[in-house]
This record gives C-alpha cells, sequence and structure tokens, in this order.
C-alpha cells in the first residue's frame, strides 16, 4: 500500500487496520479521536514531534 505524508489517519487505518498499532507505537493515542478524521500523517507527526519519513518508513513495513 502506498503510504504518504498527505493521508490523513482515518485514511491509513480504513485502508491497514495494523497501521493503528505503528501509529500507537510513535506515541499518537489519538488514532481513534475525530479529529483524526482530517488530520495528516505529517501534521500528526509536528503535533507529537515525530519525524514524518521515520513514520513513514514503518508503515510502508506493514
Amino acid at each position: 500500500m502506498e503510504v504518504t505524508k498527505t493521508m490523513t489517519i482515518g485514511e491509513l487505518i480504513r485502508k491497514n487496520e495494523k497501521a493503528a498499532s505503528v501509529l500507537m507505537g510513535f506515541g499518537m493515542g489519538c488514532v481513534g479521536c475525530p479529529s483524526a478524521q482530517a488530520e495528516t500523517l505529517e501534521e500528526a507527526c509536528m503535533v507529537h514531534g515525530l519525524e514524518v519519513d521515520e513514520l513513514l518508513k514503518k508503515l510502508h513495513d506493514i
């Protein structure tokens, strides 16, 4: 599955449920919150102080 930093968290989880555990492993407990439906991976990484490229690598591995 192609994962990009402009995908929303909700879109990603709908496409691959395993992505939720990766996001949680990075400390993104907001996986189930309503704002996750509109927040991009890049935005979430900025909020949580994470490197989006590191997250993308892990998401590509699943």
